[in-house]
């Protein structure tokens, strides 16, 4: 078998059919399209939500609700792994996390997660901790301080 000799089985492809190319082609003229109508048209079929003129659904139903992105709460967020790795550090503070460039800002605060584990005692000042994260904290013989 040789790369060159290669090709595709017999009836399993099929030339494209290639309409409104005149009328020697056998697809000229209305391009089987049939004789006018709202088909023949181009752009002639109207959208998914169309109901036959009937309002549709989505516009029979009300608007419900609003959020406020005013007041959303954003945090930085860092995982117990993350702690972990930062061996050097007893105390871990926002501005340290910085300073070593782990978060790049604060947003509305820092947020502990409890992905991972943590193996020393260490001192965590956060804005928030997940329930996990506090746990293994103080399991490990630290602190969680929430700022």
């Amino acid at each position: 078998m040789k790369i060159d000799k290669l090709s595709p089985a017999p009836g399993s492809t099929k030339k494209s059919k290639r309409i409104g190319r005149g009328p020697g082609s056998g697809h000229g003229k209305t391009a089987t399209k049939g004789h006018k109508g709202q088909k023949a048209r181009s752009g002639g079929t109207k959208g998914p939500a169309f109901e036959g003129g009937q309002t549709p659904l989505q516009r029979r139903l009300p608007k419900r609700g609003f959020k406020n992105f005013d007041f959303k709460v954003e945090f930085a967020v860092i995982n117990l792994s993350d702690i972990e790795r930062l061996s050097d550090l007893t105390e871990i503070t926002p501005e340290t996390l910085i300073q070593k460039k782990v978060i790049k800002d604060m947003k509305c605060g820092l947020k502990v997660l409890g992905n991972g584990s943590i193996n020393r005692a260490v001192t965590v000042k956060a804005h928030a901790f997940s329930a996990s994260a506090a746990e293994k904290i103080t399991a490990s013989g630290g602190k969680a301080e929430v700022l």
